[in-house]
């Protein structure tokens, strides 16, 4: 993996929102008219004005093409529905759990040939093309802010539990020995676990993939559950007894991840699984105070070498013809490639934020392009940077040595979602049966997962 480094993880601010509709003006005999999923809501109005204007822009230089855009979001339990009905736009938003699995099913087109019509095609990071691929290499979609896990710690708890805060954990063990550590000199929870919403089996999964085991696996070209192995249970026994023999992950176990940065952002926890973004809702959303207290380093490991990677990602529906799959791809790389690439647009980006004394420049992010291109990206946005990457240096540092894996192919939400009730039964039952819970997970989820076969 190319080396990390510091990117502004805006691409929200200027790129991540799409069309509320095309310039208004009549089309010209031939016009093809495209529709993108990404439209941001009606009370987001600097995100909907920063729209306009990129469609204004897009369709100055691509006069054959007039954006329409749709707030229409994605929902799990309606879109394989409206896809097979062909009721979806002709750009598709859909998080990483999905790519694998709309291609296994072939419902979404092969970008591959349009893509490398742009110049800088082969600058792309690999790494975060590798998720939105098939076998043969034929790339499906182009990502949008791309993360990878790590482990967000507070400093100042560090610090006072004798811990050195430049140096956080990087093997499972130390984390449990850095959590009770905490516990015992600050009182504050030392490792929190989330376990609801989804968020548990999702949790649980970054766990599974640090100590070397998968979530699903294919059998005879069918996938099914992987996880009732000892890499999860070795996971779950280790949450087991830091929650039971430790006791440093707090009395609170039922938590997602906002439940979680909330607590974080007040001083009261001093290690979870997460992403660099996550400062951004740590200082903007609940208001941190001590914002230097933020640390973050690689996820770390027990075996697997491994973490899990994220996002969103735009891809183009089966049912487009061929001329609204060339103009989908001028628009993705128009709206989501090209102001990750360009220093200049980046540079503008982190001007506009600085202003801002609450928002957060700088906060690195996997880096779409090479290694050299984003150097070039981060000498311009240097000037404007407000966050301490130095605290960020540990993640920086260590991520590129991981092998970045990405959600489960298959209805990973509906994954998470039985082994939710995993975790919460660890956290919360002293006495709970871990080969029990997994072996009844694997039949709810292989369940699930015939089921949407059919």
């Amino acid at each position: 993996m190319k080396k990390i480094t510091a990117c502004l993880g805006i691409a929200a601010l200027a790129t991540a929102v799409a069309a509320c509709g095309s310039s208004g003006s009549e089309q010209e005999p031939g016009t093809v008219t495209l529709r993108v999923q990404g439209m941001p809501p009606a009370t987001d109005k600097p995100g909907l004005a920063a729209f306009e204007k990129m469609v204004a822009d897009f369709e100055k230089q691509n006069p054959g093409i007039a954006v329409e855009g749709s707030a229409a979001a994605y929902d799990p339990l309606t879109f394989s529905a409206k896809l097979a009905g062909g009721k979806v736009e002709d750009v598709i938003k859909v998080p990483l759990t999905e790519p694998q699995g709309l291609i296994a099913r072939k419902q979404v087109k092969p970008l591959t040939a349009e893509l490398a019509k742009w110049p800088h095609y082969k600058e792309f990071n690999p790494q975060v093309l590798r998720p939105l691929s098939d076998s043969a290499g034929e790339v499906y979609g182009v990502p949008q802010s791309p993360f990878a896990m790590g482990l967000v710690y507070n400093r100042e708890l560090f610090e006072k539990a004798g811990l050195d805060p430049d140096k956080p954990p990087v093997t499972w063990e130390e984390v449990r020995a850095h959590a009770q550590r905490i516990a015992e000199k600050t009182g504050k929870a030392g490792f929190v676990h989330e376990s609801k919403n989804n968020q548990g089996g999702w949790q649980l999964t970054k766990l599974t993939y640090a100590f070397g085991g998968d979530m699903e696996k294919q059998n005879g070209g069918r996938w099914v559950a992987a996880f009732n192995a000892d890499p999860a249970k070795q996971a779950l026994t280790l949450l087991k007894e830091m929650r039971w023999t430790d006791d440093s992950m707090g009395d609170n176990q039922l938590s997602d991840q906002n439940d979680v940065i909330k607590r974080f952002a007040a001083g009261e926890i001093g290690m979870y699984m997460g992403t660099p973004g996550t400062y951004r809702l740590a200082k903007m959303t609940y208001g941190m105070r001590n914002t230097d207290a933020f640390g973050i380093g690689p996820l770390p490991q027990a075996g697997g070498n491994a973490t899990l990677t994220g996002g969103d990602v735009y891809m183009v529906p089966k049912s487009a013809s061929a001329e609204k799959t060339a103009a989908a791809v001028k628009w993705l790389l128009f709206a989501y490639a090209q102001p990750q690439y360009d220093t200049g647009a980046a540079a503008e980006r982190a001007k506009a934020l600085a202003a801002d004394p609450n928002a957060a420049v700088g906060v690195p992010t996997l880096p779409m392009f090479n290694e050299a291109r984003q150097a070039e990206i981060d000498e311009a946005v240097k000037p404007y940077v407000n966050v301490k990457l130095e605290h960020f240096r540990p993640w920086i540092e260590g991520t590129p040595k991981l092998q970045l894996r990405a959600e489960p192919a298959v209805q990973a939400q509906a994954v998470y979602a039985v082994l939710d009730s995993v975790v919460q039964a660890v956290l919360t039952d002293r006495d709970a049966d871990v080969s029990a819970l997994l072996t009844k997970a694997e039949a709810d989820v292989n369940t699930k997962l015939a089921a949407s076969r059919q």
